[in-house]
Protein backbone atom coordinates (compact mmCIF):
# COMPACT_ATOMS: atom_id res chain seq x y z
CA UNK A 1 0.00 0.00 0.00
CA UNK A 2 1.53 3.59 -0.98
CA UNK A 3 1.12 6.38 1.36
CA UNK A 4 1.51 10.05 0.64
CA UNK A 5 2.85 11.07 4.59
CA UNK A 6 6.11 12.88 3.38
CA UNK A 7 7.65 13.56 -0.09
CA UNK A 8 10.16 10.85 0.82
CA UNK A 9 7.61 8.37 0.26
CA UNK A 10 8.37 9.21 -3.34
CA UNK A 11 11.79 8.75 -4.96
CA UNK A 12 13.04 11.45 -7.16
CA UNK A 13 11.81 9.51 -10.48
CA UNK A 14 8.50 9.30 -8.87
CA UNK A 15 8.01 13.09 -8.08
CA UNK A 16 8.96 13.82 -11.28
CA UNK A 17 6.47 11.34 -12.81
CA UNK A 18 3.67 13.22 -10.76
CA UNK A 19 5.04 16.88 -11.90
CA UNK A 20 5.00 15.73 -15.59
CA UNK A 21 1.33 14.28 -14.92
CA UNK A 22 0.65 17.75 -12.92
CA UNK A 23 1.60 19.62 -16.10
CA UNK A 24 -0.51 17.14 -18.55
CA UNK A 25 -3.20 17.36 -15.94
CA UNK A 26 -3.45 21.58 -16.24
CA UNK A 27 -2.85 21.73 -19.97
CA UNK A 28 -6.22 19.53 -20.56
CA UNK A 29 -7.54 21.49 -17.43
CA UNK A 30 -7.03 24.56 -19.48
CA UNK A 31 -7.98 23.19 -22.91
CA UNK A 32 -11.37 22.50 -21.67
CA UNK A 33 -10.70 18.87 -21.25
CA UNK A 34 -11.19 16.88 -17.61
CA UNK A 35 -11.32 13.13 -18.57
CA UNK A 36 -13.39 11.26 -15.43
CA UNK A 37 -9.78 9.45 -14.71
CA UNK A 38 -11.40 8.94 -11.03
CA UNK A 39 -15.11 7.80 -11.89
CA UNK A 40 -17.44 6.54 -9.46
CA UNK A 41 -14.19 6.61 -7.27
CA UNK A 42 -14.48 8.44 -3.31
CA UNK A 43 -12.07 10.65 -1.13
CA UNK A 44 -12.37 11.23 2.00
CA UNK A 45 -11.21 14.64 3.43
CA UNK A 46 -10.30 14.00 7.59
CA UNK A 47 -9.58 17.72 8.71
CA UNK A 48 -8.45 18.84 12.51
CA UNK A 49 -8.09 22.37 10.65
CA UNK A 50 -10.00 24.95 8.94
CA UNK A 51 -8.85 25.29 5.18
CA UNK A 52 -9.31 27.15 1.83
CA UNK A 53 -7.04 26.26 -0.64
CA UNK A 54 -7.00 22.42 0.22
CA UNK A 55 -10.21 21.25 1.12
CA UNK A 56 -11.01 23.22 -2.31
CA UNK A 57 -8.48 21.98 -4.56
CA UNK A 58 -9.34 18.39 -3.64
CA UNK A 59 -12.97 18.83 -3.63
CA UNK A 60 -12.81 20.63 -7.13
CA UNK A 61 -9.91 18.19 -8.65
CA UNK A 62 -11.96 15.19 -7.65
CA UNK A 63 -14.96 16.50 -8.78
CA UNK A 64 -13.22 17.24 -12.79
CA UNK A 65 -11.48 13.88 -12.30
CA UNK A 66 -15.19 12.15 -11.91
CA UNK A 67 -15.47 11.38 -8.47
CA UNK A 68 -16.73 12.23 -5.05
CA UNK A 69 -15.48 13.69 -2.03
CA UNK A 70 -17.13 13.52 1.84
CA UNK A 71 -15.98 16.79 3.59
CA UNK A 72 -15.50 14.63 7.55
CA UNK A 73 -15.31 17.05 10.51
CA UNK A 74 -16.29 17.22 13.91
CA UNK A 75 -19.22 15.29 13.39
CA UNK A 76 -17.80 11.73 12.80
CA UNK A 77 -15.59 11.46 16.22
CA UNK A 78 -12.28 10.66 14.90
CA UNK A 79 -10.05 10.39 18.07
CA UNK A 80 -13.33 10.83 20.72
CA UNK A 81 -15.87 7.65 20.07
CA UNK A 82 -13.89 4.89 19.57
CA UNK A 83 -10.01 3.43 18.92
CA UNK A 84 -7.74 5.00 16.17
CA UNK A 85 -7.10 1.50 14.32
CA UNK A 86 -11.33 0.90 14.29
CA UNK A 87 -11.89 4.29 12.61
CA UNK A 88 -8.96 3.75 10.13
CA UNK A 89 -10.26 0.26 9.25
CA UNK A 90 -13.77 1.09 8.77
CA UNK A 91 -13.03 4.65 7.21
CA UNK A 92 -10.84 3.14 4.88
CA UNK A 93 -13.33 0.40 4.09
CA UNK A 94 -15.60 3.02 2.77
CA UNK A 95 -13.56 5.48 0.14
CA UNK A 96 -10.78 4.77 -2.18
CA UNK A 97 -8.42 7.32 -0.50
CA UNK A 98 -8.32 9.29 2.31
CA UNK A 99 -6.51 12.96 2.49
CA UNK A 100 -6.10 14.37 6.23
CA UNK A 101 -5.05 17.79 7.59
CA UNK A 102 -4.22 17.19 11.27
CA UNK A 103 -2.63 19.28 14.10
CA UNK A 104 0.03 16.06 14.65
CA UNK A 105 1.85 14.21 11.89
CA UNK A 106 2.13 11.59 14.35
CA UNK A 107 -2.21 11.05 13.93
CA UNK A 108 -1.97 10.73 10.33
CA UNK A 109 1.30 7.89 10.55
CA UNK A 110 -1.36 6.13 12.73
CA UNK A 111 -3.87 6.02 10.79
CA UNK A 112 -2.29 4.75 7.42
CA UNK A 113 -0.58 1.99 9.43
CA UNK A 114 -4.40 0.42 9.55
CA UNK A 115 -5.68 1.92 6.51
CA UNK A 116 -6.88 -0.07 3.77
CA UNK A 117 -6.62 2.87 1.17
CA UNK A 118 -4.10 5.13 -0.04
CA UNK A 119 -3.26 8.27 3.19
CA UNK A 120 -2.43 11.55 1.73
CA UNK A 121 -1.48 14.17 3.91
CA UNK A 122 -3.03 17.59 3.54
CA UNK A 123 -0.70 19.11 6.02
CA UNK A 124 0.45 18.26 9.82
CA UNK A 125 2.77 19.88 12.02
CA UNK A 126 5.92 18.05 10.48
CA UNK A 127 4.94 17.89 6.84
CA UNK A 128 2.76 19.38 3.94
CA UNK A 129 4.10 17.82 0.56
CA UNK A 130 1.10 18.65 -1.67
CA UNK A 131 2.18 22.02 -1.32
CA UNK A 132 5.63 21.17 -2.31
CA UNK A 133 4.62 19.63 -5.26
CA UNK A 134 2.63 22.68 -6.38
CA UNK A 135 5.59 25.06 -5.24
CA UNK A 136 7.58 23.08 -7.40
CA UNK A 137 5.32 22.88 -10.51
CA UNK A 138 5.00 26.36 -10.30
CA UNK A 139 9.02 26.90 -10.45
CA UNK A 140 8.58 24.65 -13.48
CA UNK A 141 6.59 26.52 -15.39
CA UNK A 142 7.66 29.95 -14.54
CA UNK A 143 11.41 29.06 -15.36
CA UNK A 144 11.43 26.30 -17.81
CA UNK A 145 13.89 24.06 -16.11
CA UNK A 146 14.95 23.99 -12.12
CA UNK A 147 18.57 23.22 -13.71
CA UNK A 148 20.96 25.43 -11.77
CA UNK A 149 17.71 27.11 -9.85
CA UNK A 150 18.16 28.70 -6.30
CA UNK A 151 15.33 29.11 -4.00
CA UNK A 152 15.46 31.31 -0.99
CA UNK A 153 13.18 30.51 1.82
CA UNK A 154 12.74 33.42 4.21
CA UNK A 155 11.38 32.51 7.98
CA UNK A 156 10.36 30.22 10.08
CA UNK A 157 12.15 26.50 9.25
CA UNK A 158 8.43 24.83 9.66
CA UNK A 159 6.53 22.03 7.94
CA UNK A 160 6.19 23.70 4.44
CA UNK A 161 9.84 24.67 4.41
CA UNK A 162 10.68 21.04 5.69
CA UNK A 163 8.96 19.58 2.71
CA UNK A 164 10.06 21.87 0.10
CA UNK A 165 13.83 21.02 1.92
CA UNK A 166 13.17 17.23 0.12
CA UNK A 167 11.63 18.85 -3.25
CA UNK A 168 14.32 20.68 -3.69
CA UNK A 169 16.94 17.82 -2.85
CA UNK A 170 15.20 15.30 -4.94
CA UNK A 171 15.03 17.89 -7.50
CA UNK A 172 19.08 19.47 -7.48
CA UNK A 173 17.72 22.57 -6.55
CA UNK A 174 19.45 24.43 -4.51
CA UNK A 175 17.67 25.96 -0.98
CA UNK A 176 19.11 28.92 0.91
CA UNK A 177 16.68 28.76 4.29
CA UNK A 178 17.25 32.33 6.08
CA UNK A 179 15.80 31.77 9.59
CA UNK A 180 16.47 33.94 13.36
CA UNK A 181 18.42 31.60 15.77
CA UNK A 182 15.68 29.53 17.61
CA UNK A 183 13.73 29.08 14.74
CA UNK A 184 16.10 26.87 12.42
CA UNK A 185 16.26 23.29 12.26
CA UNK A 186 18.81 21.26 14.65
CA UNK A 187 21.54 18.42 13.90
CA UNK A 188 18.29 15.88 13.69
CA UNK A 189 16.55 17.81 11.32
CA UNK A 190 19.51 18.26 9.18
CA UNK A 191 20.67 14.94 9.39
CA UNK A 192 17.83 13.49 8.39
CA UNK A 193 18.08 15.93 4.68
CA UNK A 194 21.16 14.69 4.15
CA UNK A 195 20.32 11.02 4.55
CA UNK A 196 17.16 11.59 2.48
CA UNK A 197 18.51 13.58 -0.21
CA UNK A 198 22.10 13.32 0.06
CA UNK A 199 22.83 15.69 -3.19
CA UNK A 200 20.84 18.19 -1.79
CA UNK A 201 22.80 21.64 -1.69
CA UNK A 202 21.38 23.35 1.41
CA UNK A 203 22.23 26.37 3.47
CA UNK A 204 20.06 26.62 7.23
CA UNK A 205 21.93 29.31 8.76
CA UNK A 206 21.49 32.31 6.26
CA UNK A 207 20.33 35.65 7.12
CA UNK A 208 17.57 37.28 5.22
CA UNK A 209 20.05 38.75 2.62
CA UNK A 210 22.21 36.16 2.32
CA UNK A 211 19.44 33.45 1.29
CA UNK A 212 18.03 35.91 -1.07
CA UNK A 213 21.32 36.97 -2.55
CA UNK A 214 20.99 36.00 -6.59
CA UNK A 215 17.93 33.73 -6.10
CA UNK A 216 15.59 32.85 -8.78
CA UNK A 217 12.92 32.60 -5.87
CA UNK A 218 12.00 33.96 -3.02
CA UNK A 219 9.49 32.31 -0.54
CA UNK A 220 7.96 32.78 2.83
CA UNK A 221 5.36 32.03 5.21
CA UNK A 222 3.60 33.12 7.95
CA UNK A 223 5.31 33.87 11.22
CA UNK A 224 2.74 32.15 13.50
CA UNK A 225 0.79 29.43 12.17
CA UNK A 226 -2.64 27.88 13.20
CA UNK A 227 -1.91 26.88 16.47
CA UNK A 228 1.18 28.87 17.53
CA UNK A 229 -1.17 32.43 18.02
CA UNK A 230 0.04 32.34 21.62
CA UNK A 231 3.12 32.81 20.28
CA UNK A 232 2.46 35.66 17.77
CA UNK A 233 3.89 38.69 19.67
CA UNK A 234 7.41 37.13 20.35
CA UNK A 235 7.86 35.85 16.85
CA UNK A 236 6.72 39.33 15.36
CA UNK A 237 9.77 40.57 17.42
CA UNK A 238 12.34 37.65 16.09
CA UNK A 239 11.11 38.00 12.63
CA UNK A 240 10.81 41.36 12.29
CA UNK A 241 14.38 41.56 10.47
CA UNK A 242 13.46 38.44 8.09
CA UNK A 243 10.49 40.59 6.18
CA UNK A 244 9.97 39.59 2.34
CA UNK A 245 9.72 43.47 0.97
CA UNK A 246 10.88 45.44 -2.46
CA UNK A 247 14.63 45.80 -0.98
CA UNK A 248 15.42 42.54 -0.01
CA UNK A 249 13.62 41.44 -3.60
CA UNK A 250 16.16 43.29 -5.55
CA UNK A 251 18.75 41.21 -3.61
CA UNK A 252 17.53 38.36 -6.08
CA UNK A 253 17.80 37.56 -9.40
CA UNK A 254 16.17 40.29 -12.00
CA UNK A 255 12.32 39.33 -11.67
CA UNK A 256 12.88 36.58 -9.26
CA UNK A 257 9.87 35.04 -8.39
CA UNK A 258 7.93 35.67 -5.01
CA UNK A 259 5.80 32.51 -3.58
CA UNK A 260 3.56 32.32 -0.40
CA UNK A 261 1.69 29.43 0.37
CA UNK A 262 -1.72 31.47 2.02
CA UNK A 263 -2.75 32.79 4.03
CA UNK A 264 -0.80 35.50 4.34
CA UNK A 265 -0.58 38.31 6.90
CA UNK A 266 0.30 40.98 4.55
CA UNK A 267 2.96 43.98 6.31
CA UNK A 268 4.28 41.40 8.35
CA UNK A 269 6.17 38.36 6.51
CA UNK A 270 5.87 40.22 3.26
CA UNK A 271 4.61 43.78 2.02
CA UNK A 272 1.65 44.30 -0.38
CA UNK A 273 4.39 46.05 -2.86
CA UNK A 274 5.79 42.59 -3.17
CA UNK A 275 2.51 39.88 -3.09
CA UNK A 276 0.87 42.41 -5.56
CA UNK A 277 3.88 42.76 -8.29
CA UNK A 278 4.25 41.73 -11.38
CA UNK A 279 6.68 39.17 -10.52
CA UNK A 280 4.22 37.02 -7.76
CA UNK A 281 3.72 34.05 -7.76
CA UNK A 282 1.09 33.27 -5.13
CA UNK A 283 -2.50 33.07 -7.47
CA UNK A 284 -0.73 30.32 -9.94
CA UNK A 285 0.70 28.87 -6.91
CA UNK A 286 -2.29 28.17 -4.91
CA UNK A 287 -3.99 27.06 -8.00
CA UNK A 288 -1.24 24.55 -8.79
CA UNK A 289 -2.27 22.79 -5.48
CA UNK A 290 -5.37 21.87 -7.72
CA UNK A 291 -3.42 20.42 -10.35
CA UNK A 292 -0.80 19.08 -8.25
CA UNK A 293 -3.05 16.93 -6.21
CA UNK A 294 -4.83 15.35 -9.26
CA UNK A 295 -1.81 13.94 -10.31
CA UNK A 296 -1.09 12.91 -6.80
CA UNK A 297 -4.57 11.03 -6.76
CA UNK A 298 -4.17 9.42 -10.42
CA UNK A 299 -0.76 8.23 -9.62
CA UNK A 300 -1.61 7.01 -6.08
CA UNK A 301 -4.71 5.14 -6.98
CA UNK A 302 -2.94 3.90 -9.93
CA UNK A 303 -0.17 1.97 -8.06
CA UNK A 304 -3.39 -0.29 -6.65
CA UNK A 305 -4.92 -0.43 -10.25
CA UNK A 306 -2.80 0.23 -13.01
CA UNK A 307 -5.68 1.17 -16.05
CA UNK A 308 -5.88 4.43 -14.29
CA UNK A 309 -2.44 5.41 -15.22
CA UNK A 310 -3.15 3.76 -19.00
CA UNK A 311 -6.24 5.74 -19.58
CA UNK A 312 -4.26 8.70 -18.42
CA UNK A 313 -1.71 7.75 -20.94
CA UNK A 314 -4.35 7.79 -23.20
CA UNK A 315 -6.33 10.58 -22.39
CA UNK A 316 -4.22 13.42 -21.64
CA UNK A 317 -1.49 15.43 -23.41
CA UNK A 318 1.67 14.06 -24.03
CA UNK A 319 3.49 16.83 -22.87
CA UNK A 320 2.70 20.08 -20.40
CA UNK A 321 4.91 22.18 -22.46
Amino acid sequence: MRHLLTLTDLSAVELRTVLDLALRMKRAYRGGARPPLLARRTLALLFEKQSLRTRVSFESGMTHLGGATLYLGEDVGWGKREAPQDFSRVLSRYVDAVVIRSKKHETVVEFAKYSDCPVINGLTDWSHPCQAVADVLTMMERRGSLDGAKLAYIGDSNNVCRSLAFACGMLGVELAVGSPEGYRYDDEARKHFAAKCPQGKFVFDATAEEAAKNADFVYTDVWASMGQEKEREVRQKAFAAYQVDGKLMKLAKPNAGFLHCLPARRGEEVTDEVMDSPNSLIVDQAENRMHAQKAILIWLLGQKDPGILQSAEKELPKTGK
